[in-house]
């Protein structure tokens, strides 16, 4: 038996608002008992379908993302948002493979021909992101061997347990930035040198050695 989470959404507090949400609540009820579906927890909110800032909603994401509930039930799509924000959070649920039912479909959400085009793209263009940032960090890596960076080095700053010693090569950090590379291919890129770094202190000692280089004039 598969457990859910049921959301319901209306925009205002107005007293006719209020039955609105009543109602979907019992719908919902009604069709997750239809499809068999544990209710993991009912979330009701008030907040406009064009934002994505919305408490009840990041809840549901939360809960799905952490696999505490597997399918979402809406009365339609248009409970989860409206406009770029119902495109954005209907991309994110299928990336989470998550099944999206609803009352107007009696089932599984049926996307209109516009939105399941939009799906489509979304996914090609995460693609090729994705495939960019894996060929920066190629590139990065293999410029820094070529002007004589030697990796194997990194493998005797161990510590003891073979944990690596948190340090980023300067140099190394400030030429791969003047590549144009971001400072999260940078740590990637060293991070498959060996060093343990994170974007966070890529950037920190970025900062610092550009600072240093103020002061010193």
């Amino acid at each position: 038996m598969k457990s859910c989470i049921i959301y319901c959404r209306v925009s205002t507090n107005k007293k006719s608002q209020q039955s609105s949400l009543t109602r979907q609540q019992e719908e919902l009820t009604r069709l997750s008992k239809a499809k068999e579906f544990t209710i993991t927890k009912i979330i009701t909110e008030e907040a406009s379908g064009y934002s994505i800032e919305r408490e009840g909603l990041l809840e549901v994401l939360d809960l799905l993302s952490s696999q505490k509930a597997e399918v979402l039930c809406v009365q339609d799509d248009t409970r989860l948002g409206r406009g770029n924000a119902k495109v954005a959070l209907l991309h994110q649920l299928f990336k989470l493979n998550v099944p999206i039912y609803t009352v107007k479909d009696e089932g599984i959400l049926e996307l209109s021909e516009t939105d399941n085009m939009l799906m489509d793209i979304l996914s090609m263009v995460e693609e090729h992101q994705r495939k960019l940032h894996n060929l920066k960090i190629k590139r990065g890596m293999k410029q820094a061997i070529e002007n004589g960076f030697k990796p194997e080095k990194n493998l005797s700053d161990l510590q003891q347990g073979g944990r690596k010693k948190k340090k980023a090569p300067i140099d190394e950090i400030v030429r791969l930035r003047k590549l144009e590379l971001t400072f999260r291919d940078i740590a990637a890129t060293l991070r498959g040198f060996g060093y343990d770094v994170s974007k966070a202190t890529v950037h920190r000692r970025y900062k610092e050695h550009i600072e240093s280089l103020k002061n010193s004039e």
